[in-house]
């Protein structure tokens, strides 16, 4: 796989067991970008391990004052050259084919996995260690992938020069291959120390990635709570003990780099001391000792892949592990579906609350606790609580679980108390999947976004369409209620089958919401439309209004009739307290009580008249 032939057909499915075994399942799946990277660093490393040699016989050419073998070692060394750069070059390029392709392999699982679970995702995981998965965590996977390959090529250089080494030169090249794995395994007792503080480090940094991540999504609320400085001072305190953190991971890390400085040095010590000796006593010649000596000061190089390829695995370790972590969720349903992919039609059904939407309808839905008119909505549009035991909601008779993933979504189209705009032009937001029954101007109208348009049209100096004004990340230059009513817009140009939306108005004032119920009813006349609310507005306008208390359905009817007749909806519609409701009731009672005496009264009457008729006959 090459960078050009991006993004992936198939990423494949990932071993999320664990990290090592995610990162050996993405090992598996570069084989070829591996083996590629492998061979050019064999080259490169090869002849940068060559270049002793040809130094050491072009010295002794000199002191034997042999002009052709000194321009035979001229020669050879300038092949050597052209091949550490060539071999240099195209191992850079094929390691970093493996970061990129790697980095693309685990974002675009990450990205599927993100829209199979949908809301379920945020639920389950912070959105916070979600942000730092799919940046910090896949460029530190990269990272390893990278240097795999860089580190295997090191290692069977440094194996094969030190071989070549007690051929041509036994004396001396012992020495070197003892050393040499002394070097190399001499910073594992401290790489347990330093992964431990590396994963308390990046514990810390994730901490205040979600902090910092909450904080700005609620910034304009803080602002209006005061509350701004408050978390400010968190995130400051939190940032603190990441840097309090990094700096003691830091000394750590210091600690084996001045290991891998160090040793070497003693060891090209004990090499020169050693072959001094040699050469006085005539078993060695200059030569052999120049080359033995350049040979250990070149395998310095490769020798520092062993510490890079420990800090990478050790950093991307915990990261597989929290991608593995993203990657295992499941939906409560496989998502693949057991019928044909067809998009069914009909009533909506819930036989968990014994909710009926009937098709065609304006149904609006009471609860009073708002996070269970949340998970409402969501089973409603297929997508139940993952230890939801309960049955499938039924569209037409036929069971959302059922049906494939895009079906179901077809089906039905769920919009949460807090959708999402990403950037990009207005015309781009309602570039969506839609029938086409419905356009974009038609849908703006319906939701009330004249002044959105007016405010954008003002705002851009560059566009004369309010469509092609650009929205910046999340709609943050929009109020809440703009962002909200735009997000209904791109909701109704979909025009599903079916549409649940879950407060959909609650961040706008009653004279729009008054006219975006008017326009939701037009605009989905002959739809099946549930609406989630406690707005009177919203609720007068429906055909049939459900009240959900205590997990099932509790009363049905229109909105005037349950005022009067359901103390508990109109508790929650009317936002009653204890002593008002009782007061009501207490009212109510009176009522009853005079109608009775006024029907007693008549009885009476109607006696009396019976009597004097009795006694006039």
């Amino acid at each position: 796989m090459q960078i050009q032939d991006l993004p992936y057909p198939d990423p494949g499915v990932p071993d999320t067991r664990s990290g090592p075994r995610f990162l050996l399942w993405l090992g598996r799946n570069q084989l070829g970008g591996q083996g590629k990277a492998l061979l050019w660093g064999l080259l490169h490393f090869a002849s940068v391990s060559t270049l002793p040699f040809c130094v050491g016989f072009a010295v002794q050419a000199v002191v034997e004052r042999s002009g052709a073998r000194l321009g035979l070692a001229g020669g050879l060394i300038v092949l050597c050259g052209a091949a550490i750069a060539l071999g240099d070059s195209m191992l850079h390029r094929a390691a970093v084919t493996n970061w990129i392709t790697a980095a693309a392999r685990v974002q675009q699982l990450l990205a599927r996995r993100t829209a199979l679970l949908g809301s379920a995702l945020t639920r389950r995981v912070a959105a916070g260690e979600v942000v730092a998965v799919s940046t910090g965590d896949v460029e530190k996977i990269g990272w390893f992938v990278e240097g795999l390959s860089r580190f295997t090529a090191a290692a069977v250089t440094i194996v094969l020069v030190c071989a070549a080494l007690v051929v041509y030169q036994p004396a001396l090249g012992v020495v070197v291959a003892v050393g040499m794995p002394v070097l190399a395994l001499s910073v594992l007792p401290l790489l347990p120390r330093a992964t431990r503080r590396a994963d308390f480090q990046r514990e810390k940094a994730g901490h205040a990635t979600e902090l910092a991540s909450d904080t700005v999504a609620g910034l304009r609320v803080l602002r209006g709570i005061g509350g701004e400085e408050l978390f400010l001072d968190r995130y400051r305190r939190a940032s603190q003990e990441v840097r309090h953190a990094a700096v003691r991971s830091a000394r750590m890390w210091s600690l084996i780099s001045a290991v891998q400085v160090l040793l070497p040095g003693l060891l090209l010590i004990a090499v020169v001391w050693h072959g001094v000796n040699l050469a006085r006593q005539g078993r060695i010649t200059v030569g052999e000792m120049v080359t033995v000596y350049s040979a250990v000061m070149i395998l310095t190089y490769p020798l520092r892949l062993f510490t890079e390829i420990a800090m990478a695995y050790s950093f991307s370790q915990p990261s597989a592990r929290r991608a593995a972590r993203v990657l295992s969720l499941e939906r409560a349903t496989d998502g693949e579906g057991t019928r044909e992919a067809v998009v069914p039609a009909g009533d909506l059904y819930d036989p968990a609350t014994g909710l009926l939407a009937p098709e065609g309808r304006l149904t609006a839905v009471v609860c009073g606790d708002p996070d269970a008119g949340g998970e409402l909505a969501e089973r409603l549009g297929g997508h139940p609580a993952d230890s939801s035991e309960l049955p499938s909601v039924l569209v037409g008779g036929v069971p959302l679980d059922e049906l494939p993933l895009a079906s179901a979504r077809s089906a039905v189209l769920v919009q949460d108390k807090d959708p999402v705009l990403l950037s990009g032009t207005l015309r781009e937001l309602l570039d969506v999947p839609a029938s086409g029954d419905v356009s974009p101007e038609a849908a703006l109208s319906a939701a009330q976004c004249g002044d959105v348009l007016d405010a954008l049209a003002q705002g851009a100096l560059d566009a004369d369409d309010p469509m092609d004004v650009r929205i910046t990340e999340r709609g943050r230059s929009l109020s809440g209620g703009q962002r909200q009513r735009l997000a209904l817009a791109r909701s109704l140009v979909t025009a599903p089958g079916v549409l649940v939306l879950d407060e959909p108005t609650s961040a706008v004032d009653s004279h729009t919401e008054a006219r975006i119920a008017d326009g939701l009813r037009a605009l989905r006349q002959g739809r099946t439309t549930v609406v989630l609310t406690s707005s009177p507005l919203l609720l007068d306008r429906a055909d049939r209004v459900v009240l959900v208390h205590g997990g099932e359905v509790a009363a049905v009817g229109v909105h005037r009739d349950l005022l009067h007749t359901d103390a508990r909806y109109r508790a929650v519609v009317t936002r009653e307290t204890d002593d008002e409701a009782a007061a009501h009731e207490l009212g109510r009672l009176k009522e009853l009580e005079a109608l009775e005496e006024l029907e007693e009264l008549d009885e009476l009457n109607e006696l009396e008249e019976l009597e004097e008729i009795e006694e006039t006959a």
